[in-house]
């Protein structure tokens, strides 16, 4: 259809709605885990070159890594949204049909909250962590360091040495240690823009550490929602190509069919 401007309208196709889960949920949210893990070092690698003294360039350089990384969960998820609009095309054409078609097959069509379900399951274990962390953080203080060499020959001394022993007592890696090192690599953009050097903006971003891992699964369950507008661009280009081929046609046609210009006779 062809609207006043010349411009052809969007074109829309009816598809059945599945499931917000299927056989392929599972699979598909360990596919999503393993993006997360493969995306986490990525930024860590890169987020870890970009501690530098400028405040505003760190932060900015550091929030277009977050944003590259949720960008690719996102197209990733369009692409799968747009198949599972198609499926559910052609199983409407086949139910228009009278053709029969399983359960399974239409649970694996479109549905909004697909997206969202799917990453939310594969961020899961990162997500635990997160929270087990923001419950338990604390302000990181730094420690009393090595004793200068000069004093350790008054550490035998009962009066001194009893005052130094704070010195000579190390911890060991607790459990929220290493629940910090994990978080920290998944969100390291913001741990880059925080600083290592500010203690409390670090603590705060432990806190917010739940929200900020669902950030991937936010982006992708946004733009498998978007598979319908990709199905419809499709749609529309193919109607846009049919009618320009057709306007090509009309043209020759009708070139082939005017008559020819008569050739000027020739005077005796």
């Amino acid at each position: 259809m062809t609207g006043k401007s010349g411009k052809t309208e969007q074109v829309t196709k009816p598809y059945l709605t599945g499931s917000p889960t299927d056989e392929r949920t599972v699979k598909g949210a360990f596919g999503f885990f393993g993006g997360l893990i493969l995306t986490g070092v990525i930024s860590f690698l890169i987020c870890s070159t970009l501690s530098m003294d400028s405040g505003v360039l760190r932060i900015a350089l550091n929030l277009a890594v977050e944003a590259l990384v949720l960008v690719l969960f996102y197209n990733n998820a369009v692409s799968r949204g747009a198949d599972a609009v198609a499926r559910g095309e052609i199983l409407y054409q086949r139910q228009e049909k009278g053709r029969t078609f399983s359960a399974s097959e239409k649970a694996m069509c479109f549905h909004p909250l697909k997206g969202f379900l799917t990453g939310a399951i594969g961020t899961i274990p990162i997500l635990l962590c997160a929270i087990v962390l923001a419950v338990t953080a604390r302000r990181q203080v730094t420690g009393y360091g090595a004793l200068p060499n000069w004093l350790s020959t008054y550490q035998d001394r009962s009066e001194v040495g009893d005052a130094l022993v704070a010195y000579t007592i190390r911890e060991g890696i607790q459990f929220t240690d290493v629940l910090r090192i994990l978080i920290r690599v998944a969100v390291m953009p913001f741990v880059s823009m925080a600083g290592t050097e500010n203690q409390n903006t670090l603590l705060l971003v432990e806190r917010l550490s739940p929200v900020i891992v669902m950030l991937p699964a936010l982006a992708y369950g946004t733009g498998y929602l978007q598979g319908r507008q990709q199905r419809t661009k499709i749609h529309t280009g193919i109607e846009e190509s049919k009618k320009t081929r057709a306007k090509r046609e009309r043209k020759a046609r009708k070139a082939r069919t005017a008559p020819k210009p008569k050739a000027p006779q020739q005077l005796n």
